[in-house]
């Protein structure tokens, strides 16, 4: 008789992506995933030992992914935004995963090598030693919104955007201009949620940075 598949660490982690591409972190379960690869739950705790622990690993593949091939080039700015761009690039691909990552953090070797990459990065702007943790903490909690938010809105199938696209138009577009005068007098220049979204993200992102290099001068 033919013995059961021991799977790998790699293999399940592969496993587990693929799952996530089709559901959330709330419906995912190790039971589900042992299902998929044709096993018992008991044979996936060997490598994990709970669904945060591998949900955590999953995530930090994705960061892993994102600095792969990395190399800083240009000012202290230009390597945050280049990093914070990789980033939203792999979420982009694994979207529920962003939220994953958002929440509980991963703690391995992907997101160490981005907070190392960052810290350097920020130790070379002319900030004082003692206020690179706060600013680094900043950029981190905004570039993790930017992305989990992006991130919901790339999880929508073409049906439920288009239906989001059409909500817009109407209570936007069609707004009633005595009730809602600001929103009748902009509403040709007011973008949808999923329009530009990477511009958007640059430009927060810049100008966060900018706040930053001017707290620089001003020390």
């Amino acid at each position: 008789m033919t013995g059961r598949r021991r799977w790998s660490t790699e293999d399940i982690l592969d496993a587990a992506a693929e799952l996530l591409r089709t559901s959330d972190a709330e419906s995912f379960s190790v039971r589900k995933l042992a299902a998929v690869l044709g096993t018992d739950s008991s044979s996936l705790y060997r490598h994990f030992r709970s669904k945060t622990e591998l949900l955590r690993a999953v995530a930090d593949r994705i960061l892993l992914a994102a600095i792969d091939g990395y190399q800083p080039e240009g000012d202290w700015k230009q390597r945050i935004m280049t990093l914070a761009l990789r980033m939203r690039e792999a979420f982009g691909q694994h979207p529920q995963l962003a939220a994953v990552s958002g929440r509980y953090g991963s703690g391995g070797t992907g997101s160490r090598l981005m907070m190392e990459e960052a810290l350097q990065a920020l130790r070379t702007s002319g900030l004082p030693e003692a206020e690179i943790p706060a600013r680094y903490h900043q950029l981190v909690v905004l570039v993790a919104a930017l992305i989990s938010s992006e991130a919901g809105v790339s999880a929508l199938t073409p049906e439920e955007y288009e239906q989001g696209m059409e909500l817009f138009r109407v209570s936007v577009l069609g707004a009633d201009p005595e009730r809602f005068p600001a929103v009748a007098h902009f509403a040709r220049d007011i973008r949808p949620l999923g329009v530009d979204r990477r511009a958007a993200f640059e430009e927060i992102l810049a100008a966060q940075l900018a706040h930053i290099e001017a707290t620089i001068c001003l020390s």
